[in-house]
């Protein structure tokens, strides 16, 4: 009798075994409802084979098997199978996570075919169906299946023509495989006219294009404005012209609905899904299955997206690669961009790593031949150039409620031109801080090792890491003194100041407190567009990849505190923010500047900024981890743990430090606090791994996360963070 060897969302790195009579190899990576203990799971088989080392008396049966959807590939669950490995985390976890919510019910899932724009067309099983099959008296199905024999296709229009309960049938169909579905040419669409390529352009999309059938991991190092997005919209039209679909994953869900409108416009009669943790678990599910059954020509995503079953994939894109958040940072702590690059080599088709200030890990890569370069160095647009970055210091120049006069005076220009100034600051909230002058006193999280941030117009105090609220206090609640004073500045804070300073001005705030409500992005960039704006004050969610035509002037305020950091990559990240930030000024025909408030000038960060010199500042950082043995140089792992007690958690590293004595070419440091020691009220400490060689490291952590599994004794949560990014 069969056994199925089943995937369960189980934090055991075990697959478990069940009796299915009716399974075959066929049903590999079909979903299937199991018992586990009293209740009933939802898993994915991984094997079926007819041995078990579970004694057969022990044996439960399934449930069912869920056969409505296609199973998932063995590419797809091959990657399941390196991430499970490479990351250290129990397979049936990474599987079941990775699918959309409503396929990991213990129900069936209704599939609908999408009938906006869609043809519908007898295949070659439909053809061959014996109508003898069908019951006499079921007229609709007869009179259906015998207009598909006589016409060649049928649209939305015609099939309700037929009967409205028609399109119920053909989605039975659909999933039996009799019809397929293809797109309705429509000859009143005009093909949208393609701007004409730069020199740059034309040479970086010729030379990939030649190479579509081939892996190869590519950087597009490009400044901002440069036309990457154009590059990848030529690569994509040579993708879809051969039949495939293309895959391209973006940082943050702020740029979906921008770049989602500019392929819409760009490839008019292709099916475009996206998926980011913004849709409900309908709209989800609805794109995961295009893009499973091949409809979905192209799909945009965020991370997660990087697992999507695309059956006929023939190039992955990665923009923003430098970004951060492509590394997940809790659960399955997988990179997006370096599961693309393995999965690309799977699929044996190109990979693109587009940025304008790559990440260091990629131009190491790029430095020792194992990735391809490729530069655009100029900007698209005719004429555009980088704009001006210089610095105010402000050791003379004090500022007055953060602003100081030089800048002040450029926004005056910028307001009597009539063009868009950015106002960029990087915290939210009103102040990071709520102190007593008297006592000293600061407010405090009480589940963090944060201080609460100040939202004045909420007249709330609120912690940026666990979401704590708590009442603004009339008085210090350590001497009772009324005169509490916000110290330093955020958004809020900023926006107050200009509305003082410039009264006629229409200011708009954009960050995460601004852009809760669903849609808000979209009418906050309509606005921008449509010049309802004057000043935009704002977070890194307007850093990267946003096009605003009109925008001539951006200010930087508050960029000295990353200088201060214990991070060994704050340098990078604070280059590749003022760098991404810097590029939305003087992107069309208005020229652009930038301004920079700093008490170090001469730092050598902000001298490469002013010139634009990413490979100079890259270099310099290289050599610098170099000498101090920091990535990419070597490979590291973080055992992070957290419990309720900071001894129970210093305990079970201790005990895990012990395992790891005598070991040729691994580096293992001892446990310390995190950085932020408690979060959420819990405490939390980590133990660092490094080695200079990754296969070592791998080998290493292998055993090391059997024996970790084993330790029952220590009431502590843990996981392993391979190539961690944030401490």
């Amino acid at each position: 009798m069969p056994i199925l060897r089943v995937a369960l969302n189980i934090p055991l790195d075990t697959l478990f075994d069940y009796i299915a009579p009716n399974a075959c190899e066929a049903d590999i990576g079909l979903r299937v409802c199991v018992p586990f203990g009293k209740k009933k799971l939802t898993g994915v088989i991984l094997e079926v084979c007819s041995d078990t080392e579970v004694p057969p008396e022990k044996l439960k049966s399934v449930i069912c098997i869920f056969r409505e959807t296609p199973p998932l590939s063995a590419e797809l669950l091959a990657l399941f199978s390196f991430c499970s490995d490479y990351y250290h985390h129990p397979l049936g976890m990474v599987v079941m996570n990775s699918l959309p919510g409503k396929l990991r019910n213990n129900k069936p899932v209704s599939l609908k075919v999408h009938v906006n724009r869609d043809q519908f067309v007898l295949s070659a099983a439909g053809r061959q169906v014996d109508t003898s099959t069908i019951p006499a008296r079921n007229t609709l199905m007869h009179r259906l299946l015998a207009t598909l024999k006589s016409t060649p296709s049928l649209n939305a229009r015609d099939v309700r023509k037929i009967s409205p309960r028609a399109d119920h049938i053909l989605q039975d169909w659909v999933r039996k495989g009799w019809v397929d579905i293809i797109p309705e040419t429509d000859p009143a669409v005009a093909t949208p006219a393609l701007p004409e390529l730069t020199s740059e352009q034309s040479t970086a999309v010729g030379v990939i294009a030649a190479k579509l059938d081939r892996f190869d991991t590519w950087v597009l190092h490009g400044v901002t404005g440069s036309g990457k997005t154009e590059v990848y919209l030529r690569l994509i039209a040579q993708t879809l012209s051969k039949g495939k679909q293309a895959l391209v994953l973006i940082p943050e869900i702020s740029l979906t609905p921008q770049l989602e409108s500019v392929f819409r416009e760009r490839f008019i009669m292709t099916r475009i899904v996206s998926l980011h943790s913004g849709l409900n678990d309908s709209e989800r599910l609805s794109g995961w299955l295009q893009a499973q059954q091949g409809e979905a020509g192209v799909v945009l995503g965020t991370r997660l997206a990087v697992f999507t079953p695309l059956p006929k994939l023939g190039l992955i894109i990665v923009d923003e690669e430098q970004d951060s958040s492509f590394k997940q940072q809790d659960g399955l702590r997988y990179s997006a961009r370096d599961l693309a690059i393995f999965r690309a080599s799977q699929a044996h088709i190109p990979v693109v790593l587009g940025s304008a200030t790559p990440s260091l890990e990629s131009y190491y890569n790029v430095l020792n031949d194992r990735y391809r370069y490729l530069r655009l160095k100029n900007r698209a647009i005719k004429n555009a150039v980088l704009p001006q970055v210089k610095c105010i210091d402000l050791r003379s120049e004090k500022p007055l409620n953060g602003l100081s006069i030089p800048l002040i005076k450029a926004i005056d220009a910028c307001l009597a031109h009539r063009q868009q100034c950015l106002i960029f600051i990087n915290r939210r909230g009103y102040a990071p801080v709520l102190l007593c002058k008297s006592c000293g006193w600061t407010a405090v999280c009480q589940r963090c090792t944060s201080r609460l941030v100040v939202h004045l117009q909420d007249k709330k105090l609120s912690c940026h890491h666990c979401g704590y609220l708590e009442s603004f206090p009339h008085a210090c609640p350590q001497c009772g003194d009324q005169d509490m004073m916000p110290f330093g500045r955020g958004t809020q804070r900023v926006e107050e100041a200009l509305a003082i300073r410039f009264p006629s001005a229409r200011i708009l705030r954009i960050d995460r407190d601004s852009t809760r409500r669903k849609n808000a992005w979209q009418a906050i960039l309509r606005s921008v567009h449509q010049h309802e704006v004057d000043i935009l004050v704002g977070t890194q969610l307007l850093a990267k990849g946003h096009d605003f035509p009109n925008l001539s002037l951006v200010g930087i305020l508050g960029s000295d505190i990353s200088l201060y950091s214990t991070d060994f990559r704050a340098g990078e990240r604070l280059f590749t923010q003022l760098m991404q930030v810097a590029g939305r000024a003087g992107r069309a025909k208005i020229s652009g500047s930038v301004l920079i408030q700093t008490e170090f000038p001469n730092h050598p960060l902000y001298q490469a900024l002013q010139r634009h010199d990413y490979d100079v500042l890259a270099k310099t950082i290289l050599a610098e981890r170099k000498m101090a043995g920091f990535p990419p140089y070597v490979y590291q792992a973080l055992l992070r743990a957290e419990a309720h007690s900071l001894k129970k958690v210093l305990d079970f590293l201790d005990t895990a430090h012990k395992l790891t004595q005598s070991l040729t070419g691994i580096e293992v440091f001892d446990p310390v606090p995190a950085h932020m020691a408690r979060l959420k009220g819990m405490e939390r400490a980590h133990l660092l791994v490094q080695s200079g060689s990754r296969k070592k490291l791998q080998i290493f952590l292998a055993q090391w996360y059997k024996q970790l599994s084993a330790l029952t004794a220590h009431k502590v949560r843990w996981s392993l963070d391979v190539d961690p990014i944030e401490f």
